[in-house]
């Protein structure tokens, strides 16, 4: 069967998408919201730091609790609090409640991503695995070039339309998950829940220097992505002069560079060795990271060249970033939905200091923001090399 027409697969990549929404769709907004609400767009920014730092925080325990209480009523938990929360937004009258509601949407918002994680390798093992979440990650990844857009022409409807619009969005993930997915964490298997066993669970799980270096190395590569999401609204208005209705121009091509890596990942599975595929792939990523820096040093800005490299990018970072993500489930077969969690909080922790405090410094120019994807890759790069992933060779 044709994974993009398995309910399954489109469920599970519907909740891995609340993310990307809930994050891209109101970035358009910055400016009219500011106006509205008598602030001004760096404090709107900030906005984003309230809703990663919480979410962050509790990428830690919705994995956990998913191995004590089941996955499904995780999801259903997580995702009401997140529309409840939507609504918030959407009647915030001041800057300050915009934070509140945010932080409340991020407490919640992370429940369906990690699960998502969790469930692929419950479901599936080995290459197919490998497969389906390449699958999740080409829908997964047309998210955040929808979400900008349709945030856009959300727009002329009122900024606070695009928050009705994240709450329509979690309760139909709710509904549709429920309907679709099995609960893949059976009673005979699931861990108790209190923090004494949560807090031995990542104790061992971040002891294992495998793991950590796995997900460090993800984490840094998509951060480096990130950069520009988060800086979109000064990089594409104030230093490329688009205006809000026109940030498909970074995202489009951003995200269709994800979808070819993507399939990249899908189709070398089981085909081509894990280790080559990940080589080929940072030193792709090197190459045109270093290319961007030196462009953007020596030459004007340009938009077809400043977003072209981005989106060459992301054809290597999207590429492995399925075979990353599994080779540190693999690390805890038995506390996956544990090990999701840390994976997405080590991504979360990376996105939120590139919130708060990298994207602050770097969106001076294009050259700044250059420079901050080069260092970021490279933290990632040397991670990586000391891992097994990357030194394992087969006949495959």
């Amino acid at each position: 069967m044709n994974l993009f027409l398995n309910p399954k697969v489109i469920a599970l990549a519907v909740l891995a998408s609340l993310a990307p929404f809930a994050i891209d769709t109101y970035l358009p907004g910055f400016h009219i919201i500011a106006t509205d609400l008598s602030s001004t767009p760096a404090y709107v920014q900030q906005s984003l730091t309230f809703y990663l730092i919480p979410y962050t925080i509790m990428t830690l325990f919705h994995g956990a609790i998913s191995d004590s209480i089941g996955r499904i009523m995780t999801i259903k938990w997580g995702l009401a609090l997140f529309f409840f929360a939507s609504i918030g937004c959407a009647v915030a009258t001041s800057v300050e409640q915009l934070w509140f509601f945010r932080a409340l949407q991020g407490i919640g918002g992370g429940a369906g991503n990690v699960v998502a994680r969790a469930m692929v390798r419950d479901l599936y093992e080995g290459a197919q695995a490998q497969r389906v979440m390449a699958t999740i990650q080409i829908i997964f990844g047309i998210a955040p070039a929808v979400a900008p857009i349709f945030g856009g022409f959300l727009l002329d409807y009122g900024w606070q339309s695009i928050f009705i619009f994240l709450a329509l969005y979690a309760g139909i993930a709710i509904y549709f998950s429920s309907r679709v997915l099995p609960e893949t964490m059976l009673l005979k298997d699931r861990l108790p829940f209190d923090l004494k066993s949560i807090a031995t669970r990542y104790r061992r799980i971040f002891k294992d220097k495998e793991f950590l270096l796995l997900i460090l190395s993800l984490s840094a590569n998509f951060s480096a992505f990130f950069l520009y999401v988060l800086a979109s609204p000064i990089f594409l208005i104030d230093l490329l002069g688009f205006t809000e209705k026109q940030f498909a121009y970074l995202f489009v091509p951003t995200v269709c560079g994800m979808i070819i890596g993507s399939f990249i990942a899908k189709k070398t599975a089981g085909v081509i060795n894990p280790s080559r595929v990940t080589r080929f792939g940072y030193f792709w990523m090197l190459l045109i990271a270093l290319s961007n820096l030196i462009y953007c040093y020596f030459f004007d800005n340009n938009p077809i060249f400043n977003i072209g490299f981005i989106a060459l990018y992301n054809i290597g970072m999207a590429a492995i970033m399925p075979i990353i993500s599994i080779a540190a489930l693999d690390c805890f077969p038995k506390a996956r939905g544990t090990a999701a969690s840390g994976q997405a909080f080590m991504q979360m922790f990376f996105s939120s200091a590139v919130a708060g405090v990298i994207v602050p410094i770097c969106w001076f120019s294009t050259f700044g923001l250059s420079l901050g994807l080069f260092l970021i890759l490279i933290f990632g790069l040397f991670c990586i090399t000391r891992t097994k992933l990357w030194a394992y060779r087969s006949k495959l």
